[in-house]
């Protein structure tokens, strides 16, 4: 059974490892960020699987102060906007719905404060499964730009979100 709740200091460790094992296709992060996106992130919830982290999503609103490019060009384009700066469900959940019920409890804390919600899926290194699952949702590609001084290039997504 899937459960999403709002993170808690005693899963940082387990969220880190999760999303290290998904290096490139996530960002590297070490656990004094996850900590910092713990107590300054408008929305970080886990998903449970069998009483299990399976997954999690993190986003900030507009006002975040965050220097992500990704996130700093939607900033440049968009005065509402939810963005998510990264979602991730372990491979051995993947089928599940763990993101699609992510991505709905993001779209229930969006409305009201914003009529988007934005994310970056690479394209360098390629990651098809994660553009195939933003497709479906209803996300669409409004941009793309090169970060890492050109070893990552990323199409900017939007989904002007209804229930998933």
């Amino acid at each position: 059974m899937t459960r999403l709740r709002p993170v808690r200091a005693g899963d940082l460790a387990t969220v880190l490892a999760l999303n290290e094992a998904e290096v490139p296709h996530l960002g590297r992060v070490d656990l004094a960020a996850m900590a910092r996106f713990a107590d300054t992130a408008d929305y970080f919830k886990v998903a449970e699987d069998g009483g299990a982290i399976a997954g999690f999503l993190i986003a900030l609103t507009p006002g975040a102060d965050y220097a992500s490019p990704n996130f700093l060009w939607f900033r440049d384009r968009y005065a509402q906007f939810v963005y998510c700066d990264r979602i991730l469900v372990a491979p051995a959940a993947k089928g599940r719905g763990l993101g699609r019920a992510l991505y709905g409890d993001l779209a229930a804390f969006a409305a009201g404060r914003a009529p988007r919600i934005t994310c970056e899926v690479n394209l360098r290194p390629p990651n098809p499964e994660s553009l195939a699952f933003h497709a479906r949702l209803g996300f669409r590609e409004v941009g793309r730009q090169q970060t890492e001084g050109g070893a990552k290039e990323v199409a900017l997504m939007a989904w002007d979100h209804g229930a998933p």
